[in-house]
């Protein structure tokens, strides 16, 4: 009873504080100038149709997709502060409207530039911007504007068009869409959209300053008014009155939404954030800054607001940038049982949940919760020896608990008293290393150690223990034990395996065939629903066996990870297999190609998973031990999740560091970078992709914490660039790239023609030269030789010169002369000037000298005796000139470092450095900063 009345007491402190801790669900990251923004002031925010989040800063517009920020620049303005963005607006046939301090403007999405649009009529500012289908209204400066059917109409509160209220400051239509609110700087205006019939009410007459009304927003029958200095006021529609809303602390509202249901959201120019209920007339949460809390808002001058439609918190400051609540769908949980415990931030090294019932092991002790009570208690140092708790059994109404240099210890959960294990080995069992423990179908407990395999049975009070000096236990320490449907044991030591048989109980290590990996050092055992054995090994993919091991293979979980990333693995009702590893948890089907990986944005806290544990409950959730808390998902939601993810979106494509807009590309364009954004503005270190570019990659390649792929050198061809989420067919988007040849197919028809043409040219003068030849007289030998001085022909010493040829070349092969030598550097210059080898990584001196119609011999002599340099010194000097060109050529200026070696010729990134230095003296960055450039990411 007394257990009850203190469970119920703390479930009411708890629903007392629960708005303060709900408050706390929400990670803010914030975007500064640094990260892409182009100004530190953000006055407005908007997210469209497609799911990408514009932001008017103080001179431009911006557009970000979780990742990255794009500028679009308003052009032939001078004054800065006009360029304030104070508006952004969708019709439904997808155009942008934006307006700042000097009319209005819409985006050209073809050419991605904001266009001017009846600068004649309206050349003053937009101060809001309301989109109903593909009606637009427009408050501006001086007076309603509506954009209907291509006509544009002017409607004024009051004839004098420089009047107060005709500052149109916000708008909002009411439910049937009959009539148009206006707050303006002078009270509260209404339009009839039938019969154009304009009133207005203010809050205190002839009291202007407090009809100072900057924004607006609609729930049901009442508006709420954000004022200058009134802070917010409601106005029933119905009566026609108004009234205050409960106070915020601040009276200067700069932005105020709602769900048009039960919240309204509010934003204070000194206060932070507040959600107000609508129902019940109180803040049920807010948002301020506080230097403690890293991860909240960064300022309390808030100028925009925006819960886009998952809830997700936008806000933008006067001086502070956005900052925005991380997306995370809900998938997973974290577990906590409040207000009492909460797993977040804790490193779970071992659990064992038995309904209301758990124990969780952490690297900071141990923790025992009962949720039926309301028990809730910790153990740490001195009650416990060591506070790294490595495994957690239940064992004839007990927990036994397995730790790290501090032995066994035993809970009694009635009790909750916390004492050693004192069968057996003292030493060992106080101050050893215990690293699991599992019972088995007859009663007994099998404790794996620093010392051995002990089997406890506690009915009978034995202990037995077998090493490796009594028993066929391969040597080390006992890092798992698990038994198979069959009752047979599976032990793994740090040396190898070996297997209990229960019939001569006794450890058999010479039962493995060839090829298992009974010598490997395996963590993790686990038994599926068709009997399939899982062993995860320290080093190594996944191994399956059958359980009579007359079957077994490997399997790469993933062909991007690493062999050593394995940790956990469980499988759910629905067939899949569920893998934690040390950068993420993955879920696959054995024998099929389907798999899904899971990341922050589905709840994910932390990418590393704890080795073992990993459990299914009797309500088929699965739990997983994680270094930032107790993880919880229900499988059967993740498929009608992924079902609702929608295609990514392409948000550039860049040829040689330019954006393009056709495919259709020279043969010279064809570096490409392709950027996109499936819209999780989640933890951008948290992204995960596949890609793969058909034509060049043959299988699907994992992108980490990146949302752009670039390839280099692309041959002329038709290329299809793919990415989706890992494994999500759903979720593909690919776009079709052409990188056209240096001559068309018509230009190799022409060459042909003329190499025909030009063939038989020299076929027909040299059959007319025959003809020629064979028509004349033969000539005497007389007339055809003459003698020289000696009286020998001309024919005659030719011959004996022919003869004497090979005897010099025999003695020639070691060197070249002075002349050759100089007309052999001349042709290499000439041909290594024009045509640029160099460029290519995989040039040969063999290639080299066949270009120049000489011998790798000839061509090494004139290298190293003439020049007194390499061949690898004379090319890499020639492609260091080629660097310095391009990196003062402004079409290379987004390029990095590595890229700019690849491109001349340099076939790594330590060859480039060392040969640049050698060449130059200094570093590539520091020759950049010497001839005023900037300095380059390496």
């Amino acid at each position: 009873m007394k257990s009850t009345i203190k469970y119920l007491i703390l479930l009411i402190i708890y629903l007392a504080c629960s708005d303060t801790l709900q408050a706390r669900d929400y990670v803010f990251r914030n975007i500064v100038m640094s990260d892409g923004l182009s100004g530190v002031l953000v006055n407005a925010i908007y997210k469209d149709s497609e799911g990408f989040v514009w932001l008017g800063t103080d001179n431009c517009l911006d557009r970000f997709d979780g990742v990255k920020v794009k500028h679009f620049e308003f052009r032939g303005i001078e004054s800065g502060r006009k360029k304030r963005v104070n508006c952004i607006a969708e019709t439904s046939n997808r155009q942008l409207w934006v307006g700042n301090g000097v009319g209005l403007w819409r985006l050209n999405r073809s050419n991605g530039e904001l266009q001017r649009i009846v600068p004649e009529k309206i050349d003053f500012a937009v101060n809001t911007l309301l989109a109903d289908n593909d009606v637009l209204y427009l408050g501006t400066e001086k007076g309603l504007f509506i954009q209907k059917d291509g006509q544009l109409i002017q409607i004024q509160t009051d004839p004098n068009v420089l009047a107060a209220c005709n500052r149109v400051m916000d708008l909002c239509l009411n439910e049937d869409k009959s009539v148009l609110w206006m707050a303006t700087v002078q009270g509260l205006f209404s339009y009839s959209l039938k019969d154009g019939k304009v009133s207005s009410w203010h809050f205190r007459e002839n009291v202007p300053e407090t009809d100072y009304f900057r924004c607006l927003t609609r729930i049901g029958e009442t508006l709420y008014i954000g004022t200058m200095s009134q802070g917010v006021l409601r106005f029933d529609i119905q009566t026609s009155t108004f009234s205050h809303a409960p106070s915020l602390g601040c009276d200067v509202i700069s932005d105020i939404s709602g769900d048009g249901k039960e919240n309204v959201y509010i934003a204070t120019d000194g206060n932070g954030v507040h959600f107000l209920s609508h129902k019940d007339q109180c803040v049920t949460r807010s948002f301020c800054h506080d230097i403690r809390d890293k991860e909240g808002i960064r300022s309390n001058s808030i100028y925009s607001l925006l819960v886009d439609n998952r809830g997700a918190l936008w806000v933008g400051h006067f001086q502070a940038g956005l900052d925005y609540s991380l997306y995370q769908n809900g998938l997973f949980s974290t577990y906590s049982f409040p207000p009492l415990f909460n797993s977040t931030n804790l490193s779970v090294r071992s659990f064992l949940n038995r309904g209301k019932e758990k124990v969780i092991g952490s690297r900071d002790g141990l923790f025992y919760i009962n949720e039926s009570t309301g028990t809730v208690k910790s153990f740490v140092r001195p009650v416990l020896t060591s506070d790294l708790i490595l495994t957690v059994s239940f064992y004839e109404g007990e927990y036994y608990i397995g730790t790290y240099g501090g032995g066994m210890m035993v809970l009694n959960p009635q009790t909750l008293a916390l004492t050693y294990f004192e069968e057996g080995d003292s030493e060992l069992f106080h101050k050893g290393h215990i690293f699991c423990i599992k019972p088995d179908e007859k009663g007994n407990l099998w404790v794996g150690t620093s010392q051995g395999v002990f089997c406890y049975n506690k009915s009978a009070k034995q202990i037995k223990n077998y090493t490796s000096s009594n028993s066929q236990l391969p040597e080390g320490n006992v890092y798992e034990i698990s038994f198979d449907s069959t009752g047979k044991g599976w032990i793994a030591t740090e040396t190898g395996m070996c297997i209990y048989d229960p019939a001569s109980q006794s450890l058999r290590s010479n039962v493995f065939p060839e090829g298992f990996v009974h010598r490997d050092k395996v963590r993790t055992i686990y038994e599926d629903s068709k009997h399939n054995l899982f062993f995860i090994r320290e080093k190594g993919s996944l191994f399956i066996s059958s359980l009579t091991m007359d079957r077994f293979r490997q399997k790469s979980v993933l062909s991007t990870l690493p062999d050593n990333s394995l940790m956990s693995i469980v499988e759910d009702n629905l067939g899949w297999l569920w893998i934690g590893c040390n950068d993420g948890l993955l879920r696959m089907k054995d024998g099929e190609e389907d798999y899904d990986a899971f990341t922050f944005n589905d709840g994910v806290p932390g990418p590393t998973f704890t080795n073992g544990a990993a459990y299914k409950d009797e309500n088929g959730l699965l739990w997983f031990g994680n270094t930032k808390g107790l993880i919880c998902v229900d499988p059967k939601e993740v498929d009608e999740l992924r079902g609702k993810v929608r295609p990514i979106v392409f948000t550039d494509i860049q040829a040689n560091g330019v954006s393009i807009t056709e495919t259709s590309l020279k043969y010279d364009q064809n570096n490409l970078t392709f950027n996109f954004t499936d819209f999780a503005y989640g933890l951008p270190s948290a992204l995960l992709y596949e890609y793969r570019l058909d034509g060049v990659d043959n299988d699907w390649k994992l992108l980490t914490a990146q949302s752009e792929v670039s390839y280099y050198g692309l041959a002329s061809g038709d290329y299809t660039f793919r990415v989706r989420l890992p494994g999500n067919d759903q979720s593909e988007a690919s776009c079709e790239v052409t990188v056209r040849p240096m001559v068309p197919w018509w230009g190799w028809g022409l060459i042909v023609v003329a190499l025909v043409l030009i063939v038989l040219l020299v076929r027909y003068y040299l059959w007319k030269r025959l003809s020629t030849l064979v028509k004349s007289p033969a000539l005497s030998p007389a007339e055809g030789q003459e003698e020289n001085e000696h009286g020998f022909s001309e024919k005659q010493v030719c011959g004996d010169n022919n003869q004497e040829q090979p005897v010099e070349e025999k003695y020639k092969t070691n060197r070249l002369s002075e002349t050759e030598c100089k007309e052999l550097y001349e042709k290499l210059v000439a041909y290594v000037e024009k045509e640029r080898p160099y460029i290519n990584p995989d040039l040969k001196m063999g290639d080299l000298a066949v270009a120049l119609g000489t011998s790798s011999h000839s061509l090494s002599y004139l290298l190293n005796q003439y020049l007194n340099q390499s061949y690898y010194d004379f090319i890499n000097d020639y492609r260091v000139a080629e660097f310095k060109r391009l990196v003062v050529d402004s079409k290379y200026s987004r390029y990095t470092l590595a890229a700019l070696a690849e491109l001349c010729g340099f076939s790594s990134r330590a060859s480039f450095f060392r040969s640049f230095k050698k060449s130059t003296g200094v570093t590539p960055n520091e020759y950049i900063r010497s001839i005023g450039g900037t300095a380059k990411e390496e």
